[in-house]
């Protein structure tokens, strides 16, 4: 089963798109609401957003379903990335406007949850971690760059506007320090996007999990409000909005991969 392409380039980089796919097993998709099947909490086209990334040299790892088969930036046991506050889980049953993803009785077993882990998401966290170790080896460090993007207006999940670039680095242990400086200068020189560092999206399990500084591993995560490249109700990708954004997203990865402390 191809669940997942993986680019191997040459770059100290490898950039993660674990909410890109959006394919559903027919046995799956038939057992969603009409909202749901429209896969609407996608991360809409962020692949082809990072696309900047292969230029650059960077390794890229994108799989084939939807986070309604299984979201591959949760922990296999499903803890809550965010305590006391709504979110999805594992194998989601709410979307993020607050409705259902299953019809009535519908919803996965939690033996099928446990299927789902061992088909799609222990494979894709293997070639991940296998790619960074390759890279490692290779260049002595590399950065994991998680890429998101997100509706900029979500009451179920969080009060008011998101802004437009957020970047997590789990307060500051994901990454080196250096590393963060670098990317906020980036953030600061440009003034085309509102940006914020470490609010409300301070890097899912990926970046938690993954993130070791120490051990030559930086792990960043950028959530975009995708109302800055494409129309949030159609889905449809706006070239010239995103061509805009990805001017930063390439400056953005060339400070991340620098060597200087």
């Amino acid at each position: 089963m191809n669940i997942f392409n993986l680019h191997k380039g040459t770059a100290p980089l490898l950039v993660s798109v674990p909410h890109d796919g959006t394919a559903l097993p027919e046995a799956i998709a038939a057992r969603l609401t009409d909202s749901a099947r429209r896969v609407p909490d996608t991360d809409w086209h962020v692949a082809r957003l990072y696309a900047v990334a292969r230029e650059l040299g960077a390794s890229m790892i994108v799989p084939r379903y939807s986070r309604y088969v299984i979201d591959l930036n949760r922990p296999e046991d499903d803890v809550s990335l965010y305590p006391g506050q709504n979110t999805t889980g594992l194998c989601p049953t709410v979307q993020f406007t607050g409705e259902p993803v299953y019809r009535d009785g519908e919803a996965p077993t939690q033996d099928e949850i446990a299927q789902r882990v061992h088909t799609f998401w222990r494979p894709y966290h293997a070639a991940l971690r296998g790619e960074l170790e390759r890279l490692r080896a290779e260049h002595g460090r590399v950065v994991l760059w998680e890429g998101h993007s997100i509706k900029g207006e979500l009451p179920f999940l969080f009060d008011g506007r998101l802004p437009d670039l957020n970047l997590g680095t789990a307060g500051g242990d994901s990454c080196a320090p250096a590393l963060q400086r670098r990317l906020e200068a980036v953030l600061a020189a440009q003034d085309g996007y509102d940006t914020i560092v470490n609010g409300r999206f301070r890097g899912g399990y990926i970046t938690r999990h993954y993130g070791d500084p120490d051990n030559g591993i930086d792990a960043v995560q950028l959530e975009i409000s995708q109302r800055t490249y494409m129309d949030e109700d159609s889905f449809e990708y706006d070239e010239a909005k995103a061509t805009a954004l990805q001017a930063v997203l390439r400056r953005l990865l060339k400070a991340a991969v620098r060597n200087e402390e």
